[in-house]
């Protein structure tokens, strides 16, 4: 609780909200809600030993907890509508919602059905038709971007990112906040729209390092290594921020045939230095299948790497977790490291190999400081955060004997 404090001290966010704060966790993200809401109550609870009043001067802001309660029913044949349960007019929104959350069913014809990203998208939809356009203001936290993998158009194919932008736009989405998006540059669709990325980047690290005590950041001990072109930009930043050297895969793919939606890698090619006795730390953005992983992994350990460390914002896991386990025993792979920003299945969680990075405080406070009118700016920056993080990990090193010097 103390760097809660003193973050909230320096950044001096002791201003009135813009109206009374409502959170609207949709069906998958009641865990990730229910987490957020105990850090808004203590945001609130801290406002007002310091400011009396602050978060409590508007109607609606004594409620005892942030959440508000909706459902989305269906009928027998699966059709479904939107309820709120109580009056949000005036409020400020924000609308929790996960379109991964493939445990979530629902029943058609008399069977069970998984939920799709398409039926967490059009329940979104539905609740934001239900307030009816009494909100002050509405805000999506989208935490995986629906459809965010079908971001650009190469040839007669459908745009369906872009179409989903512009479908919140038209029914009054002020702010739309998503994580790690596939290609931020969608937000293009919606130029007069609010629209965030967001990286986990201090989250995931900072997870890393709570995990493993005996990691050595520098560049005789570690290297960053980037899977592909398309994760060029986030593994440059984890190589400046901790000022380690990287090297790089590219895949070459048979673009002759397609399967399960896209060209099967043929081979993974390395550039750069030597990963000789290194551990390796690797980021991306989706871990689906997660083949694509093993097999580096395998040729990182053909050059005689170390450790290897994946880190991925959203694991998916689309083929079970068979073949990591598996790699785990081989001594394939050391950890994966992701968040919870969307659903996990029971096994992963237990998994010996997996850590997750809990993104509650992280997005209470992006919360908090929207209510406020404020800017993100420093929240969406982590560079600094990392120094501090891994200025501490050193010490902590240091004084316990483990790290060299």
């Amino acid at each position: 609780m103390t760097d809660f404090v003193s973050t909230w001290n320096n950044e001096s966010f002791l201003t009135n909200p813009i109206g009374p704060l409502g959170l609207i966790a949709m069906r998958g993200t009641e865990e990730l809600g229910e987490k957020i809401n105990k850090w808004l109550l203590k945001w609130r609870d801290h406002t007002e030993e310091t400011l009396p009043g602050d978060m409590r001067t508007t109607p609606g802001a004594e409620r005892e907890d942030f959440l508000i309660k909706v459902s989305c029913p269906r009928f027998g044949n699966g059709e479904g509508k939107g309820m709120i349960k109580e009056s949000v007019r005036g409020y400020d929104i924000y609308i929790l919602c996960d379109v991964g959350a493939y445990n979530c069913t629902y029943n058609m014809y008399g069977q069970e059905v998984p939920m799709s990203p398409d039926d967490h998208f059009m329940d979104l939809k539905r609740i934001i038709a239900a307030l009816g356009g009494k909100a002050k203001r509405v805000t999506v936290i989208m935490t995986m971007l629906y459809e965010g993998r079908q971001h650009r158009r190469s040839t007669r194919e459908s745009l369906d990112c872009a179409m989903m932008l512009q479908d919140l736009e038209r029914m009054g989405v002020n702010n739309i906040i998503t994580f790690d998006a596939h290609d931020p540059r969608v937000q293009n669709a919606i130029p007069y729209g609010g629209f965030e990325s967001v990286m986990p980047s201090y989250q995931i690290f900072k997870a890393l390092l709570r995990n493993d005590p005996s990691l050595q950041i520098d560049k005789d001990h570690m290297m960053i290594v980037s899977p592909d072109e398309g994760a060029l930009d986030r593994n440059i930043f984890y190589a400046s921020v901790l000022g380690l050297d990287m090297g790089m895969f590219y895949k070459r793919r048979d673009y002759t045939r397609i399967i399960n939606g896209r060209n099967p890698i043929v081979a993974h090619e390395y550039m750069g230095d030597s990963v000789e006795g290194k551990d390796v730390f690797v980021a991306d953005d989706i871990l689906s299948s997660g083949e694509s992983i093993i097999d580096l992994a395998r040729e990182l350990k053909k050059r005689k790497a170390n450790r290897i460390f994946a880190a991925a914002t959203f694991a998916l896991f689309t083929n079970g977790l068979d073949i990591y386990n598996k790699a785990y025993e081989d001594g394939i792979i050391d950890r994966v490291i992701s968040t919870n920003l969307t659903y996990r299945t029971p096994e992963l969680k237990a998994a010996p190999w997996f850590v997750e990075a809990d993104m509650s405080k992280y997005i209470s406070y992006m919360i908090a400081t929207l209510n406020h009118d404020r800017s993100l700016s420093k929240l969406l920056n982590p560079y600094d955060r990392i120094h501090g993080l891994l200025d501490r990990y050193n010490k902590q090193q240091t004084e316990s004997g483990i790290r060299l010097v």
